[in-house]
């Protein structure tokens, strides 16, 4: 058996444990433990394959298994991971942990939030081993539904509405995938072999290019529109402010890079013709989503609004890179959503930290926060220097990369797109350094404030592990850039061969 199954096997597991749980610290404990072991698994698996590269195993997919579990349709357990898909793993196994002791204080039906938590990292852990595309898409659809419930019924505000809203636009872009995968497996046997929705037995055939313009946009907005493609990023930051701390954290740290993932792993793999006629649609679509993300941010008082509007940037920049195709770019692009995930993850564990303490997220009633409690503004601050580019951080290593990759295009329509997309620097900069002088700098603007307690135990392991895995990229970015960039070969040579 793969190791890979245990990345399911143990989530279902610990959801069962929960429900023979008593109250709210059982359930928690058990969460707590369930995903301590995902860690720890998914800190093997990196070893596990750093092990295979070393003996020169570099592009492949390793750790497979194939069960053959719906004859009629052809329909395969597939599964199995390379670099890339590695990284993802442990980006979600890392933001699942810190979530989870997040969400510490949580005693409302605090059975049915974990469980309903754990099953929506179930979704994105299946989804990220599936070789699959019928299997991918199960897993994809069991990691968003869960969103509905987790914001309806724990989040904040016009939370009916947000669930509401996220929901339907995210079933719309499923609905999309589905037209876009059945396309794929209805021509993934030309030669009258029987269908597959295989990955790996797709990317081995030729699919008309005609059928291929015909498919691409439905597979790549489908997915975009999980990775706040604009104009179809409107659902996510309604959705983020609603959502309670923990299911923030995952949504805006894991379940948006399905979105990026499917993009270039099913879309522009698969489709690489389509990808290179389409690709200055979709430049164009995800250089507004960096550069409107930013300015939206600026405008807003809501420090949730303010991280949500970031992500969109942020994920912007994720699909902007990617259509670069090129090797520098596309391994910025990883990178980029592996960053943005821990940074976006602990800034919505610090926004939910502050707001159980003052009440408030509008920045303008708070003020003078380093003087009462010191660490979660310290952490603060961290994670906005990792957000606007700050060397030595993660944000610097991912962005620089994709700004080197897109500028070695030699279209100048790819270059000019680039420079665009470089002034989210200096827009990032401006509302970084504005929430963090109001929020943080100057008088304690309300008195009660000053009874304020600082970061609790629990609180500073979320935070901790968080800043451990930015800080760690940031210093030795060098093995996951090499590990993302032997698993890019592939999919990039696929692309470039057509031009």
């Amino acid at each position: 058996m793969s190791i890979l199954n245990l990345f399911v096997i143990v989530p279902v597991l610990t959801v069962f444990a929960i429900l023979f749980t008593k109250d709210f610290k059982g359930a928690r404990v058990v969460s707590a433990i369930g995903m301590g072991i995902q860690l720890l698994l998914a800190a093997y698996l990196i070893f596990a394959y750093l092990d295979l590269r070393a003996i020169g195993i570099t592009d492949e997919m390793v750790f497979t298994q194939d069960i053959l579990w719906f004859p009629m349709l052809n329909i395969h357990y597939a599964i199995g991971v390379d670099g890339i898909a590695v990284s993802m793993i442990a980006l979600t196994a890392i933001v699942v942990f810190a979530g989870v002791f997040a969400s510490w204080e949580v005693d409302n039906l605090a059975r049915e939030f974990f469980i309903s938590l754990i099953l929506l990292a179930t979704g994105v852990f299946g989804f990220f081993i599936s070789l699959d595309l019928f299997t991918m898409f199960l897993f994809y659809e069991i990691a968003v539904i869960p969103m509905y419930l987790l914001i309806g019924i724990w989040g904040s505000g016009p939370k009916e509405y947000s669930a509401m809203k996220l929901t339907l636009m995210l079933m719309g872009g499923s609905a999309l995938l589905l037209v876009g995968l059945l396309g794929l497996y209805f021509y993934s046997a030309p030669d009258g072999g029987p269908l597959t929705f295989n990955i790996l037995e797709i990317a081995k055939v030729h699919i008309p290019v005609e059928m291929q313009r015909l498919f691409f946009p439905f597979l790549f907005v489908g997915f975009g529109v999980l990775g706040a493609l604009f104009p179809f990023h409107t659902w996510s930051p309604d959705g983020h402010a609603s959502a309670p701390t923990a299911v923030s954290m995952l949504h805006a740290g894991v379940l948006m890079k399905l979105g990026g993932y499917g993009c270039f792993r099913v879309a522009m793999f698969l489709l690489p013709e389509a990808a290179n006629e389409m690709a200055w649609i979709f430049i164009i679509l995800t250089t507004i989503s960096v550069v409107y993300g930013a300015f939206g941010a600026i405008w807003q008082k809501d420090l949730k609004y303010i991280n949500a509007y970031s992500s969109v940037s942020h994920c912007g920049l994720v699909l902007f890179a990617l259509l670069m195709m090129n090797e520098t770019a596309m391994d910025g692009a990883i990178l980029q959503m592996i960053s943005h995930g821990l940074m976006t993850a602990l800034f919505f564990a610090l926004i939910g930290m502050i707001y159980g303490r003052t009440h408030t997220r509008m920045i303008d009633q708070m003020g003078g926060l380093m003087k009462v409690i010191p660490f979660l503004s310290v952490v603060y601050v961290i994670a906005g220097l990792a957000s606007l580019g700050l060397p030595g951080l993660s944000g610097f290593v991912a962005e620089m990369t994709i700004f080197v990759g897109a500028f070695q295009h030699p279209d100048i329509f790819h270059r000019a797109a680039t420079i665009i997309a470089i002034s989210s620097i200096v827009i990032t900069a401006v509302y970084i350094l504005r929430v963090v002088g109001i929020l943080l700098l100057g008088p304690v603007k309300n008195t009660d404030y000053n009874l304020l307690t600082d970061a609790r135990w629990y609180e500073r392991l979320s935070t901790i592990t968080l800043l451990v895995a930015i800080a760690g990229i940031g210093m030795f970015p060098f093995w996951l850039s090499d590990t993302i960039m032997n698993s890019l070969g592939p999919i990039v040579s696929r692309l470039l061969a057509v031009v």
